[in-house]
Order: structure tokens, then C-alpha cells, then sequence
């Protein structure tokens, strides 16, 4: 079978709506749709531009959602819900915000969380769904799965529906204009890894191929801007489309090595998650370069390193200001062989790394990147 004739599925929101002032698209949808009950699930610092949806109806905010939520925090965003009673629930932030919307619409019925971890086991859902990104990175907005951090063990817990896809998508430049260099440098470089995951993964479909593609060209062009001039409408407009590219590519490829990688440090370091990826990302990136050598040479080219390449992605990475020590982000070096026992049992996206990764190379990245 050629690679053109493998069997792909492919999910996309059911509206979208891209460009300046998209963000007032969702209250004129809702108000069409004859939504009445509201709930808007975000953070404090995102209250100041809510009113950018003009939404319709009775309007209840949850802002307590957390950077890296976990199941506690899935729990009040549910019990908000109960109150609410929505019949629209609105994911008004970044990825972790929007991976909340979603498992909060499908958890307000029979269901629990435990008996919808993993692919397809969730069975419907309750209210419509509106996603509107505030960052460009996860790119949440475009898929099928949802994250979350199990409060016990602090492992990362997948699930992934087609119920959870949204409704409704608002990709608002407008509303990124203010976030700042480190956090648009790091959530930039985490929907280039999705790109470039998805890219050079086992799964890798031609399809899938021609999105990362577009996502790592526009991330090499328009992050530096960017970063340098936040007021940059046109680089912000672009790394909004970059993210939603990297969103469509997680869902029938996925994520590999790198994302196991830093999930570890988002959960135990506590670091950001787009901030880990980027620590990670040129490491993998390396590794990866003798099984996957045409395809990492264009994302090389891309970026425009020349030279060894472990030391060329890292330094890309560095010139948009972000720290790539994890010395110096917190880290001990008694943490790192427990850490790479943990993302080495990853097995839904170990598997997907084009080259194997023995625990041993794990802990090597994780010293590497010491």
C-alpha cells in the first residue's frame, strides 16, 4: 500500500471563523443558534477581553481554571457547570482552558472521568461547544483530544472522542496581542513541535504532511516577529494559523517522543507546557535526524540551521529568549531518572517516535538538557 492510499480520519471543528475581530463571531453564532445559558470557562487574566464575544443570554464565568489543570481542578470546573446548566460551553483561553471546555461537556452526563480515559469510549455529550484561543500553541481548538493531570499520581491522562470536537472555532488574532515574549516564544515552539511530531512520526500520512508543513514554515518566519514586536498583527495572525495546523495534525498522528518528554516536566517541575517542549524539542529533533534525515533537513532548512544540529536548534530557540537549562528551571539532577522512567512508559506516543528510545537515551536527553 503506498503512502497515499493509507487509511487517515480526519476531525474538524463545524465552524470556523478566523481574523481580526473574529472573537464577536461567537456571539452572533450563539444568539442564531438560540443559546439562552452560557458558561465561559477561562482565567482572571482573560476577563478584561470577554467582552470581545458579545455574547447573548444568562452568562456564567468560570475563571479558576489552572495552567496545568489536574482532577481537582476538572471538578470545580464541573461543579460550575452543574450550577450553570448550559446549554453552550465556551473554552476562552489557552490549551489547558480548552481541554477543560471539552471534558467538561462530555463529563456532565452518566459518565466519569475513569471510564473515559484512552480512545472512543465516551458515548455523547450534553451542550454545544465554542473554543476561542488566546494563545497560539496548543492548538486544542482543531482536535479530538483533552488532557488532564491526575491529581494523585500527577500523570497526564488522554481522552480522546469525536464528541468533543467543537462546534464552533474563533481563531482572533486580536485577542493574542498582549501576551507576553516568553510565553509567545514558548507556546510558538510548542505548536512547531506538533508540526514537526506529527512530521516525522511513524503514523506520518501525506495528508497530515502538508498541514505541519505550512505550521513549521509560518512558526520559522513569524515567531522571531513576534516575539520581538508584540504588536505585530500579521506575525500574530500567523502563529494563530501555525497552532490550528498543529491541532489538525494531532488528531489522526499525534504527538511522539518529544511531548512524552515534557510531560514530566510540566507535571513534576511544574513548568509551563509549551516552556517544556521548547527545552525538549531540539534534542529530539537530533535524535531523530538518522532515521528521519529528508524530513529533518526541511524542517532545518526551515528554521534555517546550519550546521551540528542539536546546537543550531537549541540556540533558535534561545535567541526568542527562553531558557533551555533545566538546571536553571528548577530541576535536580536526582529528579532526571525518574522522570525518564516515567516518559519512557508513555507508550501512546513513544510509539509514534520514528527511531525507538531506549530508557537510557531518555535520561540522557534529560541530562543533555540539564
Amino acid at each position: 500500500m503506498t503512502a497515499y492510499a493509507l487509511p487517515l480520519r480526519l476531525y474538524q471543528p463545524r465552524r470556523f471563523d478566523y481574523g481580526s475581530g473574529s472573537a464577536a463571531q461567537v456571539g452572533d453564532w450563539a444568539r442564531a443558534q438560540g443559546f439562552t445559558h452560557i458558561l465561559v470557562l477561562t482565567q482572571k487574566v482573560m476577563l478584561p477581553l470577554l467582552d470581545r464575544l458579545a455574547l447573548p443570554g444568562q452568562i456564567t464565568v468560570f475563571d479558576g481554571v489552572a495552567p496545568e489543570p489536574d482532577t481537582i481542578n476538572l471538578d470545580l470546573a464541573l461543579t460550575a457547570a452543574q450550577a450553570a446548566q448550559p446549554d453552550l460551553v465556551i473554552g476562552f483561553g489557552g490549551g489547558s482552558v480548552m481541554d477543560v471546555a471539552k471534558l467538561v461537556t462530555v463529563l456532565r452526563g452518566h459518565q466519569t472521568l475513569p471510564q473515559i480515559i484512552g480512545p472512543n469510549k465516551v458515548t455523547h455529550r450534553q451542550n454545544a461547544l465554542a473554543l476561542v484561543p488566546t494563545t497560539a500553541g496548543t492548538g486544542s481548538e482543531a482536535g479530538i483530544r483533552a488532557l488532564v493531570t491526575d491529581a494523585a499520581t500527577l500523570n497526564k491522562m488522554a481522552v480522546e472522542t469525536p464528541h468533543m470536537i467543537a462546534d464552533m472555532v474563533a481563531l482572533d488574532p486580536d485577542l493574542t496581542l498582549t501576551v507576553p515574549p516568553a510565553v509567545t516564544a514558548a507556546t510558538g515552539i510548542d505548536a512547531m513541535a506538533h508540526c514537526v511530531e506529527a512530521f516525522t512520526n511513524r503514523r506520518a500520512h501525506p495528508l497530515i504532511d502538508n498541514y505541519a508543513r505550512i505550521g513549521f514554515n509560518l512558526v520559522a518566519r513569524y515567531l522571531p516577529r513576534a516575539v520581538a514586536d508584540g504588536a505585530d498583527a500579521e506575525a500574530r495572525a500567523a502563529l494563530l494559523l501555525a497552532a490550528y495546523y498543529g491541532g489538525i495534525c494531532l488528531g489522526p498522528v499525534n504527538t511522539a517522543a518529544g511531548h512524552a518528554l515534557a510531560y514530566p516536566l510540566g507535571t513534576r517541575l511544574k513548568l509551563p507546557h509549551g516552556l517544556a517542549n521548547a527545552v525538549i524539542f531540539p534534542h529530539v529533533l537530533a535524535f531523530n535526524q538518522s532515521v528521519a534525515g529528508e524530513k529533518t533537513a526541511e524542517i532545518a532548512h526551515a528554521l534555517g540551521l546550519q550546521g551540528d544540529l542539536l546546537q543550531a536548534a537549541s540556540q533558535w530557540c534561545a535567541d526568542l529568549g527562553v531558557e533551555m537549562r533545566l538546571s536553571k528551571l528548577g530541576a535536580k539532577d536526582s529528579d532526571l531518572q525518574a522522570w525518564a522512567q516515567e516518559a519512557h512508559a508513555i507508550r501512546r506516543l513513544m510509539d509514534n517516535n520514528p527511531r525507538d528510545m531506549t530508557l537510557a537515551e531518555v535520561e540522557q536527553i534529560y541530562r543533555a538538557a540539564f
